[in-house]
């Protein structure tokens, strides 16, 4: 018995030993068309710099806060007393007093009334544009972008395995978009036009023509139009501001609005998204965004009960762009100063927080923007962003924010100033 026993057990393993081998974990395919560069290579090495120990000023991203654009206390007033009722989940789409103050304000702005179902709330702009695009697009869909633009939008068409095209603004005519290039470049594969207003990184501020001419485009084109206005409150001298989907009411307009800029509340990462226009053909890509928005559960709670206290309180941002205020001040030195140096020049912005400028190629052959704003950096310990990287076709441009001080845009313009004059190549 001892016999058959040991016959049935199993024989020992004579299998060479397992040699472990290294994890080899690559980049997904669909991120090598995408480089958000604001906070690239160049910003990367100026946190190194940091870190060794250098005081950088950095001008490459519009964050209020740092430059000591204080929330509104009311805002924040409210963030805090609801504390306690902010600690489970919300509905996806958002809380509801929040989104009917969305609605109301819209109202205040010549929107026809918005159905609550179609207002939705999320960690910032950024999230909604992704949420917005995945719901929409398939591989070779093209969306209409301007050139320059926000990189987040050219970004996240990439990732959804579209392609963006750049239709061109025309800075000879203070930013306005080439509307002859971007008819051109209408395909039987164009899916949406985005229309960001006030441009960044320019600074120009569209017409009631103007956005009659997009509403035109994508009526003509059975486009989906998406209005970034994340800096409608913030216009300067006599321009205003006109929301798209106030003039675009025979199409379907997605606008996007926040808390980030105009009230200075960048770090609650609150943004929302509107549905307005020809709603009625839309059921299934509206049923997409709300799935997708479930997925994600929903957005920072305490930071949606900033929503009413903000948009129904004292706008105070309007003292900031008034002739005298604090950020029209600046912006008029910024325009002035960068047109006194020679080869540089900007047109003067009329919204946002930002200079587009100029350096005139002739003078300062410039051939890499990234590889001059790395050098400028090194040599000077000042952070702006290139031009491509918002996707202007020519290494010409670079973009600056006149958030900070006057005294901190001096010390930086006139580094600028030296460095171009000491590297001439």
């Amino acid at each position: 018995m001892l016999l058959d026993w040991l016959l049935q057990c199993p024989m020992p393993r004579t299998d060479p030993p397992l040699v472990p081998t290294e994890l080899s974990v690559g980049a997904a395919d669909k991120l090598a068309s995408v480089g958000y560069d604001i906070r690239g290579p160049v910003h990367e090495h100026a946190l190194r710099l940091e870190a060794a120990g250098h005081q950088i000023l950095k001008l490459n991203i519009g964050n209020p806060a740092i430059f000591g654009f204080d929330t509104p206390p009311e805002v924040l007033a409210a963030l805090i007393r609801n504390l306690p009722n902010a600690q489970g989940y919300c509905e996806s789409k958002g809380i509801v007093s929040a989104r009917a103050s969305i609605i109301e304000y819209y109202a205040s702005r010549g929107l026809a009334p918005l159905d609550l179902e179609h207002v939705f709330i999320g960690n910032g702009v950024s999230e909604l544009v992704g949420i917005a695009l995945q719901a929409l697009l398939n591989a070779g869909d093209e969306v209409l972008v301007p050139a320059p633009d926000f990189p987040l939008w050219t970004d996240t068409v990439h990732l959804n395995g579209a392609q963006p095209v750049h239709y061109l603004c025309d800075e000879s005519a203070d930013w306005q978009p080439d509307f002859d290039d971007l008819l051109a470049k209408v395909s039987p594969r164009t899916r949406a036009l985005v229309v960001i207003n006030p441009n960044n990184p320019t600074g120009a501020v569209y017409s009631k023509d103007t956005l009659r001419r997009f509403a035109e485009i994508a009526d003509a084109h059975n486009l989906l139009l998406f209005a970034d206005e994340i800096y409608e409150r913030i216009v300067y001298d006599d321009e205003t501001h006109i929301p798209l989907a106030s003039i675009a009411t025979d199409q379907l307009v997605i606008t996007f609005g926040g808390l980030s800029k105009a009230y200075r509340a960048a770090g609650l990462r609150i943004g929302w998204m509107a549905l307005s226009g020809q709603l009625k053909h839309a059921k299934d890509y509206i049923d997409g965004l709300s799935m997708l928005a479930a997925m994600r559960l929903c957005a920072n709670v305490p930071g949606q009960y900033a929503i009413p206290a903000a948009l129904q309180g004292y706008q105070c941002i309007d003292d900031l762009t008034a002739s005298e205020g604090r950020l029209a001040m600046q912006r008029d030195f910024v325009a002035k100063r960068v047109n006194d140096i020679e080869g540089v020049s900007c047109v003067t912005p009329k919204g946002a927080v930002y200079a587009f400028l100029r350096i005139d190629t002739s003078i300062y052959p410039i051939k890499d923007d990234e590889r001059m704003v790395l050098d400028f950096l090194t040599q000077e310990k000042v952070l702006l962003a290139h031009g491509s990287a918002f996707h202007w076709p020519a290494p010409d441009h670079v973009r600056l924010i006149f958030l900070p001080n006057i005294e901190q845009l001096e010390l930086a313009l006139s580094r600028f100033e030296r460095f171009l004059r000491g590297n001439p190549h």
